[in-house]
């Protein structure tokens, strides 16, 4: 208890000494028109609350991580989960698909421009590229690493089939399958600025790119700042699902 509440207390003292810097840095050490201080960026962020402007990027950025993302969950799990169990089925799709993963989605960018355009379309396409790799491997791994003890005990009191593929595989493989998620909300977010840097108007990428152009230094500063904020509240969240979803684990470890 003391070693987790000293950890809390140096973590804590790391952030205020970082924030501290940048606060009294600018115009000493850094030029502050290239890194204004921390109470400029601050008042940038509530001047873009209080017009709403934040809230409507945020609310674009957010659709397109959550179709991208929720898309590779749906394609991403269930694949991974028949590759983990099925080992002809894997055999039969692991070359294409090793291929595929060899393959930065910020290099096919400029394929889904030229196939897609640069609507809305190309940038879930590579929102989703970005995710599904992740989410698609550790479903797999979830799936191999499950004790066979339990699966051969399930067999013996006559489960079989789909009730023990979906009774006892993917419930065991779900805390593999939320690390896979956190993962690729992680590489969702990372590509997210890219996509909003090409054909769009709005979003937190967008937001970035345009303050940078417009010499809008605390803006760009205020939408770093957000994107940060916003994929810590997203993995935190997916922490809090994981916890909920696999409470027998806690169980069992407490048994």
């Amino acid at each position: 208890m003391k070693t987790a509440f000293r950890t809390r207390v140096l973590q804590l003292a790391a952030i205020l000494l970082l924030l501290a810097a940048w606060q009294f840095l600018p115009g000493k050490v850094v030029n502050q028109h290239f890194l204004p201080p921390l109470s400029e960026v601050l008042k940038t962020i509530f001047a873009l609350l209080t017009a709403n402007e934040l809230q409507r990027h945020i609310l674009i950025s957010l659709k397109r991580i959550a179709g991208g993302l929720g898309v590779a969950l749906v394609i991403g799990a269930p694949l991974g989960l028949l590759m983990g169990w099925y080992r002809e089925f894997e055999q039969i799709v692991d070359a294409p698909l090793q291929a595929g993963r060899q393959i930065s989605a910020l290099a096919l960018f400029p394929v889904f421009i030229l196939l897609f355009g640069i609507g809305e379309l190309s940038k879930a396409i590579i929102i989703f590229w970005a995710a599904f790799w992740p989410i698609l491997l550790n479903s797999t791994v979830g799936v191999k690493h499950i004790d066979p003890v339990l699966i051969r005990s399930a067999r013996s009191m006559g489960a079989g089939g789909w009730s023990l593929f979906l009774e006892l595989i993917a419930p065991a493989a779900a805390p593999s399958i939320f690390t896979g998620i956190r993962l690729g909300a992680s590489y969702a977010f990372m590509v997210l600025v890219a996509a909003e840097m090409v054909g769009a108007d709005a979003g937190l990428g967008f937001l970035v790119l345009n303050s940078q152009e417009t010499f809008k230094i605390p803006e760009m500063y205020a939408a770093i700042i957000t994107l940060c904020l916003f994929g810590l509240l997203i993995n935190h969240l997916l922490l809090y699902a994981e916890k909920r979803a696999t409470r027998w684990k806690q169980l069992r470890a407490g048994a």
